[in-house]
């Protein structure tokens, strides 16, 4: 090294012989070093400490200063605070650290995924072994690691319920042999932005997809490739039936015989008298037995509920 050069180490004790060290700064080798890592901390007897102002020696305790400690038991209660409210922690090893507007704009979007999750762990039932995460149109530019995960934490919440957070959701889903799969679709459809989801079990494949409104409301677009448009509520029911008159009549009926309010009600369909998906939201969970009842209505294949 050049006799003007000064060598700074604050990386990791041992990548600098502290002896040779020593020797080229008394000999003027080199004209100053300043360390903050050593061979064996504390820094016991070296020859270092035994020159003069060549040479700057510092604790490697930076984080102990009355200032960063305060500035750590803020940042510490801050991140309990937000896994408590079901936020992500900013800082977590397994997640990627996201800067404050980057994860202020994903925010919605990872409710969303967490939301259609949720449905599509439910629809599916039973063991789920693939989970296919699509993102769609603007969405596809985002990142998607934060994405995948908070849909992991919802297809996993029946199971786990509190249990599994933003943190974990990644490490229980591979316990469980669930594998991801991410694809990227930036071709814009009727959304500007959609997240769709497809999960395949021992009891077959489900999907979803699901969109934000510009005011941020969640939608579920499309059940299983039929298309609807309706926000998700607490209490949902979901019928797979044949395109044929009086079918939507007779379920309002024997809902209102057992006293089940409904708040909204959609079908989607692909050709008229073919097969189709109703979707209806209801105030209140469905009374035992009422399901099994759903499934004798002439033209009813399948009927599931949802409580998110």
């Amino acid at each position: 090294m050049k006799p003007h050069a000064r060598i700074i180490n604050c990386a990791r004790g041992g990548i600098i012989d502290e002896e040779a060290l020593a020797v080229a700064l008394k000999n003027g080798q080199i004209a100053g070093a300043a360390l903050d890592v050593f061979e064996s901390e504390p820094l016991g007897d070296s020859s270092l400490k035994d020159l003069g102002k060549e040479v700057l020696l510092t604790p490697h305790l930076g984080a102990s200063t009355t200032e960063a400690q305060v500035n750590v038991a803020i940042d510490v209660a801050e991140q309990i605070r937000d896994v408590l409210l079901g936020l992500p922690a900013r800082s977590a090893v397994n997640i990627p650290g996201l800067s404050p507007d980057v994860l202020e704009e994903l925010k919605p979007y990872m409710q969303l995924a967490e939301s259609l999750g949720n449905l599509v762990g439910q629809l599916a039932g039973g063991r789920v072994e693939v989970l296919n995460v699509r993102l769609q149109g603007e969405l596809a530019t985002n990142k998607s690691q934060p994405l995948v995960i908070a849909s992991l934490k919802g297809l996993l919440y029946q199971a786990l319920r509190e249990r599994v957070n933003y943190v974990n959701a990644n490490i229980e889903a591979k316990e469980r042999g669930i594998r991801v799969i991410e694809t990227r679709d930036q071709v814009v459809k009727d959304y500007a932005g959609s997240l769709h989801l497809e999960a395949t079990g021992n009891l077959g494949t489900h999907s979803v997809t699901g969109a934000l409104l510009g005011d941020g409301e969640i939608r579920v677009t499309n059940i299983d490739g039929f298309p609807i448009n309706v926000p998700p509520s607490q209490h949902m029911l979901f019928t797979v039936h044949r395109d044929l008159p009086g079918i939507i009549g007779k379920i309002g009926s024997l809902l209102g015989s057992f006293n089940v309010n409904i708040a909204s009600m959609q079908v989607g369909r692909k050709i008229v008298r073919g097969d189709a998906v109703m979707v209806l939201s209801i105030d209140d969970p469905l009374p035992e037995g009422i399901l099994t009842e759903i499934t004798k209505v002439q033209g009813i294949r399948d009927a599931y509920t949802v409580v998110l």
